[in-house]
């Protein structure tokens, strides 16, 4: 069975959702992530849940069900591996490919994405560090993960992805030289508001609590 781009979007979302906060997602939460009104949320999470692809309770939420979680996990599948093809072969920046991945991502077909997947020589993470599930679903995990803004003085770790995509913030890091793959090493930490001195081999620059709690770093062990 064929599903509409929008009924995969509301999958995506609800996946997105439950990931973060490990509940039902409510029809509001829905609304408030898709940018739509709550009474367009209701109609389609009964629609989804005549498809079987979710479980709705009114006033209890959304959750996904089997086949709902695996549509979600391709289309996200699809997005990150779009999204890699985008700035390793054709050379777009890592804030310009969002928008064109979440078209191709409803590209039917499974085939394509494998080849392009097998092209790219199996990827495990996008360009913004987030994960790349794999033909079976499994997601990879990093290890020493940990957010820029857990690291304490003399701590240091290589920048491996961002929390926060929106294009401001990414042309941001672009202008602050803080992208993949930069060692970055704690110098400092100001009591008053967190904020952070950290050195990279280029520079040493002042960053806000705000910004360091959006870094992933993947700790180097002392």
């Amino acid at each position: 069975m064929s599903y509409t781009k929008t009924e995969e979007n509301y999958l995506k979302a609800i996946y997105g959702l439950e990931s973060k906060f490990g509940k039902e997602v409510s029809t509001n939460e829905l609304a408030n992530k898709l940018k739509t009104k709550a009474s367009s949320v209701t109609d389609m999470v009964k629609k989804l849940a005549k498809k079987e692809l979710i479980t709705y309770e009114k006033y209890k939420g959304v959750s996904l069900s089997k086949k709902g979680k695996n549509i979600a996990i391709s289309i996200i599948r699809n997005h990150r591996i779009w999204e890699v093809f985008l700035v390793e072969k054709l050379h777009y920046k890592w804030d310009e490919v969002h928008e064109i991945a979440e078209q191709l991502e409803h590209i039917k077909s499974d085939e394509l994405v494998d080849r392009l997947d097998d092209f790219l020589e199996h990827p495990s993470f996008d360009p913004h560090g987030d994960p790349i599930p794999d033909r079976e679903g499994n997601i990879p995990v990093r290890k020493q993960a940990v957010l820029l803004s857990e690291l304490a003085k003399g701590e240091s770790g290589i920048l491996v992805g961002v929390k926060n995509t929106h294009n401001e913030f990414l042309q941001f890091l672009e202008e602050m030289n803080l992208t993949l793959g930069k060692k970055i090493e704690v110098e400092k930490v100001f009591d008053f508001d967190k904020s952070k001195v950290i050195k990279t081999s280029k520079q040493t620059v002042t960053i806000s609590k705000e910004v360091s709690s959006f870094l992933i770093i993947e700790k180097i062990n002392s």
